[in-house]
């Protein structure tokens, strides 16, 4: 087993609605926002921002699901998907993108296998 592999925890973290969050959160598991985050976040997992859930800041993570608003710099080096309700704006580096009917996307999108230039770093 790699190290990457032992470290890595799959607990879900979850930013509820009516709740405000300023900062910066790191984690090694999947992470739900319903809430508010102003600032960093760093995930090894999956990111779902909900319906009603806001995040202004820079995002990296493995995949993100957007449902609610996004706006800054997003980086998912497997894979992003907007849901028809999504708002994202500003840009955004992901290997694959699925942006369904109904979804606002307004920035910049750059496609690439970001697994493999992480890698060659």
């Amino acid at each position: 087993m790699s190290r990457e592999q032992e470290t890595l925890s799959y607990n879900i973290n979850r930013i509820s609605q009516g709740t405000e969050i300023t900062g910066t959160i790191n984690t090694t598991g999947d992470i739900r926002i319903d809430g508010i985050l102003e600032g960093n976040l760093t995930s090894k997992g999956r990111v779902v921002i909900g319906e009603t859930g806001r995040v202004k800041g820079e995002l990296n993570c493995r995949f993100i699901d957007v449902w609610g608003t996004f706006e800054g710099s997003l980086s998912a080096t497997e894979a992003t998907n907007m849901k028809a309700m999504a708002t994202v704006t500003g840009d955004l580096k992901t290997c694959k993108l699925c942006i369904e009917v109904g979804a606002k996307f307004n920035g910049t999108c750059s496609m690439s296998d970001l697994t493999q230039e992480n890698n060659n770093k």
